[in-house]
């Protein structure tokens, strides 16, 4: 019988993901176009690691901000 929910030894154990950077990166990706289906979705929240999630995804969109200000920039320069 496995332990109960509130049990002390399933509180006190962090869960370790090992999370591959390509994995993480694929799913910054996708999530950025809005289609993720449901079944790569829970892969994803069982072997991604948070932190990889949270600097693959800042670093997805600074790149992604200076990608458009330099498209804005061509623009109006192309315009003139």
């Amino acid at each position: 019988m496995s332990a109960p929910l509130n049990s002390p030894s399933r509180i006190d154990q962090p869960v370790h993901r090992q999370g591959a950077w390509l994995r993480t990166l694929k799913s910054v990706a996708w999530s950025f176009i809005g289609l993720r289906s449901s079944k790569e979705f829970h892969e994803d929240t069982q072997k991604i690691n948070p932190i990889h999630l949270v600097v693959v995804g800042v670093a997805t969109a600074g790149i992604f901000v200076v990608g458009l200000i330099f498209f804005v920039q061509w623009a109006v320069v192309a315009a003139k």
